[in-house]
């Protein structure tokens, strides 16, 4: 089995230390953290402050869990490139290995630019930095993202395969195949109805808050598990928030990971 991760998207109402907590006591590797938000206004643990940074790091400490990515890092015309010194420090802080970046930049060009850039302030921090494609974004598909990073000349940069942009997408395990195995760091996975969403809103809202728990609906995640790397680490990102009204956290960060656990098995097959 390959190390597991429980996204910071799946429980987003933790705060860090308990989102650690949970974690230890399901059985995972990892965790994510979201020290910037989706969106503007949106949650986010910028860690930021003395107290709840060493409480993290303590929790860290005491549990053994680790930190595979920070979130979320929105790439547009206007981000300052400058501005995410803190952010470094605070991720190197913490030993985390991977950033989310989200490409929101409509000039692919200028996006390109901005993305090494970033890649490099990254690197002497001992981080990666992992382009997810989203249907929504300019950089809506896995054919886009590979077009970007594939060439790039820092080793750092990276491609976020998401099991639900990935279908949503329409992309393809024939794409994949030509995403160089060293850009693919860590991956997300989770599942979703057989039947797509047909506009940005319903997309959207249905990564954001209703996915479905991995076998549970109609992606071939099987077929996916089988074409991605065997020995990258694999962040389990499954909000519901219909279920979560009924369901703890604890309760629905176990069955996230008891059923990609299920799906890997088979994939093995």
């Amino acid at each position: 089995m390959p190390s597991f991760s429980l996204a910071a998207l799946t429980v987003l109402d933790l705060a860090p230390p308990a989102l650690i907590e949970i974690a230890a006591s399901c059985g995972y590797d990892a965790v994510g953290i979201r020290l910037l938000p989706a969106m503007p206004g949106g949650i986010a643990y910028p860690l930021d402050d003395k107290a709840s940074l060493n409480e993290t790091l303590a929790r860290l400490d005491a549990t053994g869990i680790k930190v595979a990515d920070l979130e979320v890092v929105a790439l547009r015309p206007e981000t300052d490139l400058a501005g995410f010194s803190a952010f470094f420090e605070t991720g190197a802080r913490l030993g985390a290995r991977h950033i989310l970046v989200a490409g929101y930049d409509p000039d692919l060009a200028r996006f390109r630019d901005s993305f090494a850039k970033f890649c490099e302030a990254a690197a002497p921090y001992g981080l990666t930095a992992d382009l997810e494609f989203m249907p929504w974004t300019y950089v809506p598909d896995l054919a886009t993202a590979n077009s970007i990073v594939a060439p790039m000349g820092q080793a750092n940069a990276g491609i976020l395969v998401d099991a639900l942009h990935f279908d949503r997408s329409r992309s393809s395990v024939a794409d994949l195949a030509r995403v160089p195995v060293h850009r693919m760091h860590y991956w997300q996975l989770c599942d979703g109805p057989a039947e797509r969403p047909t506009t940005n809103e319903e997309l959207i809202h249905a990564a954001r808050h209703e996915r479905m728990f991995p076998g549970e609906g109609g992606i071939d995640l099987v077929l996916l598990a089988r074409a991605m790397p065997a020995d990258i680490t694999i962040s389990l990102e499954v909000p519901t928030v219909e279920l979560a009204k009924t369901m703890g956290h604890k309760d629905r960060a176990q069955r996230a990971l008891d059923a990609a656990k299920a799906v890997i098995a088979a994939a093995k097959l």
